[in-house]
């Protein structure tokens, strides 16, 4: 047996401490959050993401009652990017989160399958994606590519 040690890089930021670009994305992800349809979980959940042409898109998480049919923010988002700008690389994509249930000590980080579809596309575009989200209370965490948060990524 051999063991196998994997390191893993995030820096953590104050939300005063982003460029001013990031800041902007960050503003853009929560106005999104804030249009989120979320009665189930009751946590509104907003993505921004950046191309390399300077666009900014924008999406949030849609619930539904026959559970699970709704989509996470990331993958709505995703999905829309690739449906109408498949020629253009994502840059960064910033994931941020409105709800009352919060908790300010907690590390909000995408779901598996929303870091599955990150990595397809990570993959498709040859380029790596920059990833952004929520550290607790006036934080984030940036790791500079979706193997960061996701080690193995499921290939064919």
């Amino acid at each position: 047996m051999k063991n196998i040690e994997l390191k893993l890089v995030f820096s953590e930021y104050e939300l005063s401490e982003l460029s001013d670009d990031d800041k902007n994305l960050y503003a853009r992800a929560m106005d999104a959050a804030k249009a989120a349809y979320a009665p189930y979980s009751g946590f509104s959940v907003g993505a921004a993401c950046l191309l390399d042409n300077g666009e900014i898109f924008t999406a949030n998480n849609q619930e539904n009652a026959a559970y699970p049919s709704g989509l996470c923010a990331e993958r709505t988002l995703l999905f829309f990017v690739g449906a109408n700008r498949p020629d253009q690389t994502i840059v960064k994509l910033m994931v941020v989160i409105k709800s009352k249930l919060k908790d300010a000590k907690k590390v909000y980080s995408p779901c598996g399958a929303c870091r599955q579809v990150m990595a397809e596309y990570q993959n498709r575009q040859s380029h790596p994606i920059q990833l952004i989200f929520e550290s607790g209370e006036n934080k984030v965490l940036v790791c500079n590519k979706v193997d960061d948060l996701l080690p193995y990524i499921f290939r064919f």
